[in-house]
């Protein structure tokens, strides 16, 4: 599938998703009083999403990658910050370790993008004319 929009990655999908859940989690009783830690966690979600959308914009594969990096980076935020929130019982293990599986899903999907432009950069320069 050709990507046209930052919608058409499937990273940014997955990440979507993730922040969907994250909102549905922070909405919890307990959570939602937590200021600091809802907010932590929301921001990295959130952040991860905007990093991937802002990337597609980059001038150059290179500085998408490193868009990409810093989305990648949030979702390993996230999956930290999960476990202050099932430790303190704002969420439920099976909370827990699904939101926690989506954010390995997305951070694999990420990771799989970031090595095939590091390719495609690759290919591309040996097929250049010296």
């Amino acid at each position: 599938m050709k990507i046209e929009r930052f919608e058409d990655i499937e990273a940014w999908q997955l990440v979507r998703e993730l922040a969907r859940k994250v909102y549905r989690l922070t909405k919890k009783p307990g959570f939602a009083k937590d200021y600091g830690l809802k907010r932590q966690i929301q921001d990295a979600a959130g952040s991860s999403m905007h990093n991937i959308a802002e990337g597609f914009d980059s001038e150059t594969n290179a500085e998408f990658i490193r868009f990409l990096r810093y989305a990648k980076r949030s979702c390993t935020e996230v999956q930290s910050e999960l476990y202050l929130a099932v430790d303190e019982e704002y969420i439920s293990p099976g909370e827990f370790k699904d939101v926690y599986e989506q954010a390995r899903r997305t951070r694999a999907a990420v990771r799989g993008f970031i090595n095939y432009l590091n390719k495609y950069e690759e290919i591309k320069a040996t097929n250049r004319e010296p």
